[in-house]
């Protein structure tokens, strides 16, 4: 059998800066089962306990070792509506790979990959005679809750304030990591479960929610966390200053990289600062470096602290892309464009809130870094739309509080993901999406009783 790691080929960095196309291959079916055959198929699987979708890892891999991908599908997709998005994007290595025991451990995100990449989906006839349900936001965890209910019976209707479904998959994450074919293949699956979905619905705009709650018997609310968070420097307001958020929306959304031939211009910098160490300062970062342009990420604490993806980290060195880690900006530099950053060095003192090393001013530092685009990426609130129009209960940042069982304030209204947590990872959303989905049924239920 052997216990040979079967590893993910690549786009060589020289030539992948250049477009893009998705930048990791998925396995060959050889490579699946080689890889699949690896797992010991424990007792007690710990992977599932580590997977906040609660995906039967053991019985899809047995599938995949047995050659019935149809079959691992179909094991995924009762916990999973999104195994494409999941297998690229979800931080397996905190979750359920973190918990294998196998060594190395399996990539059970890359043979979650493989069989979504490689299968065929199966849609469940499902009668829908339990009641209407609204969802507002087509992201990660309103596909989930939408599906979820869908095939427990529930006649759904997802309404999306953009032109199209996806929330963050289809505007926040970049082609390379994340190719659109592949969110606009699971979210017509979805579709096919009966759900029907408003795109161009802006609920606080275009429908007010207090209508809605009239007409549904229970709302869930997962509009992300769309509000980029700024440095409030001096410089901000100058030309070619960009949140992350519009930066990849541009790109993502509208295509600007292929300007003309799609409408949205983006100008194109000899050289980049993107501020901030997620995985979205790593993805804007990336997105500049094919757009042409070199790239600087300054980053206030240091490379053990930095919270992006090691992977992603590794990616972006490999692309040419310089990192400025212990450091910080002070302002931005120009009269009417950006001329340069100038930052400060910093050290990092005792843990703060978040359990790490707080960065603090080393005086008389300061350097500049000369460029002609700034992106800042230090993180997104939630959008306070509808809290505007309806009296739910809110945290300092404007997210909406809930109780562990998603609901909120308002009775019948739930809400989950981004919205209630701030910006966190897909996999977590998707698990609120999947948990509020529940909770709604039981409430359902007490109410038929």
């Amino acid at each position: 059998m052997g216990n040979k790691e079967q590893k993910q080929k690549e786009q060589n960095p020289e030539e992948r800066i250049h477009n893009f196309n998705e930048v990791s291959f998925s396995y060959t079916k050889e490579q699946a089962v080689k890889e699949a055959k690896r797992c010991l198929q424990c007792k007690v699987p710990l992977c599932e306990i580590g997977c906040p979708a609660g995906i039967s890892i053991k019985k899809f891999i047995k599938h995949i070792a047995d050659e019935e991908f149809d079959l691992a599908l179909k094991v995924i997709l009762e916990k999973n509506s999104l195994p494409g998005v999941c297998g690229r994007v979800c931080p397996a290595e905190d979750n359920c790979m973190k918990m294998c025991v196998s060594r190395p451990k399996i990539n059970i995100n890359l043979l979650e990959r493989f069989v979504a990449d490689n299968s065929k989906k199966i849609v469940a006839e499902v009668k829908k005679n339990k009641g209407k349900i609204a969802v507002i936001g087509s992201g990660p965890a309103g596909l989930a809750c939408s599906s979820d209910l869908a095939l427990m019976g529930y006649d759904v209707v997802l309404f999306e304030a953009l032109h199209i479904a996806g929330g963050v998959l289809s505007y926040g994450i970049p082609e390379f990591r994340l190719p659109k074919k592949i969110v606009n293949n699971e979210v017509e699956y979805i579709k096919n479960l009966g759900i029907k979905i408003k795109l161009n619905s802006v609920v606080g705009k275009t429908f007010d929610l207090k209508e809605i709650l009239n007409e549904y018997d229970a709302v869930f609310i997962s509009t992300g966390a769309g509000l980029p968070y700024f440095l409030g420097i001096d410089g901000e307001n100058l030309n070619n200053v960009y949140s992350a958020n519009e930066f990849l929306s541009r790109n993502n959304l509208m295509k600007s990289y292929k300007f003309p031939e799609y409408k949205t211009p983006l100008k194109k910098s000899r050289k980049t600062v993107v501020i901030g160490g997620g995985n979205v300062a790593i993805d804007a970062a990336r997105t500049a470096r094919r757009l042409g342009s070199e790239v600087v990420v300054v980053y206030r604490r240091s490379k053990n602290e930095i919270p992006a993806r090691e992977q992603e980290i590794k990616h972006a060195e490999e692309e040419g892309i310089e990192f400025v880690f212990l450091a910080n900006p002070l302002r931005i530099l120009g009269k009417e464009d950006v001329e340069g950053v100038e930052c400060i060095r910093m050290s990092l003192g005792e843990q703060d809130d978040s359990g790490r090393r707080r960065p603090l001013p080393i005086k008389n530092s300061e350097f500049r870094i000369d460029c002609g685009q700034v992106i800042v990426a230090i993180g997104q609130g939630p959008n306070p739309l509808i809290q505007k129009t309806i009296n739910l209960n809110t945290g300092k940042k404007g997210n909406i509080i809930v109780n562990e069982k998603y609901e909120t304030s308002i009775e019948k209204i739930y809400a989950g993901g981004d919205i209630t947590s701030g910006s966190a990872t897909v996999i977590n959303a998707i698990r609120d999406g999947k948990t509020a989905a529940k909770q709604i049924d039981e409430m359902l239920k007490k109410r038929r009783k």
